[in-house]
């Protein structure tokens, strides 16, 4: 898989083609794949009924018509709900996506519509996701294209030897650290994935050490969220390998060819 390859570049798009169609819809993730991604990236939470929902918030208030809890509604309820409707590109002056039929798809809605050898990052944005993920992974038989991620251990740590890849923790972050500013390498980890941010709450990451530390483990880097060219030049010549943007379309035309 691209997602896992130590020499590959990808471009990774972040809730779809997020700068230009509404995030974590079945509609950004199409215009995403159409601009040629290597990979995709979205979350998921739970529904009442138990079923894995593509959604980054817990609740329905930033991204929709509606209000309250993902976890309160069945996926029935969920799917009546706008999820175009507070997409804008211009500061709230219009939204070109409301009204449009764009609503909150299920993981397998998602994983069915898109093309079956498409690389994911899953992102858990609850422990509730965990073992619905595992069985989902395999009932659609996707274990080599994917990436399961969460900020929690608790979320991702029950799905080691699951037969796919993790991608590491905030505390595996954490631990990480040390070593990294002592230019030591990391030989060994239980995740294979390293997916962060430039800064952690304000806080800048070393990021060209982390990815150092970690290159004789085999573990790749990829870093959210990039959108502007000059700086995921400056995370590729570091050695990162991934690049995770909102707008991937200008990722690819920057990636060095």
């Amino acid at each position: 898989m691209i997602l896992l390859d130590p020499n590959a570049r990808p471009v990774i798009g972040h809730r779809g083609n997020r700068a230009h169609a509404p995030e974590n819809t079945l509609q950004s993730f199409r215009e995403a794949v159409a601009l040629g991604v290597d990979g995709l990236e979205f979350d998921v939470h739970v529904s009442r009924d138990g079923e894995l929902v593509v959604v980054h918030d817990s609740t329905l208030n930033r991204t929709t018509n509606g209000h309250g809890a993902i976890a309160q509604y069945t996926v029935a309820e969920l799917r009546t709900f706008d999820a175009g409707a507070q997409f804008t590109m211009d500061n709230g002056r219009t939204f070109p996506w409301r009204g449009r039929g764009v609503t909150i798809s299920t993981f397998d809605d998602i994983i069915e519509s898109l093309p079956r050898d498409l690389p994911c990052i899953v992102e858990l944005k609850t422990t509730n996701a965990t073992e619905p993920i595992r069985r989902a992974i395999k009932r659609h038989d996707i274990a080599r294209r994917v990436i399961v991620a969460g900020f929690d251990p608790a979320a991702t740590r029950p799905l080691r030897d699951a037969g796919f890849a993790l991608g590491a923790s905030t505390p595996d972050v954490a631990k990480l650290l040390l070593s990294a500013l002592l230019r030591r390498n990391v030989k060994s980890t239980s995740f294979q994935a390293l997916c962060i941010p430039p800064r952690w709450h304000r806080i800048p990451l070393p990021i060209a050490a982390l990815t150092c530390s970690l290159r004789t483990s085999g573990v790749v880097t990829h870093v959210w969220t990039i959108n502007d060219p000059a700086q995921a030049m400056r995370l590729w010549a570091d050695g990162v390998n991934g690049i995770i943007s909102d707008d991937p379309a200008l990722m690819l035309a920057t990636r060095p060819q």
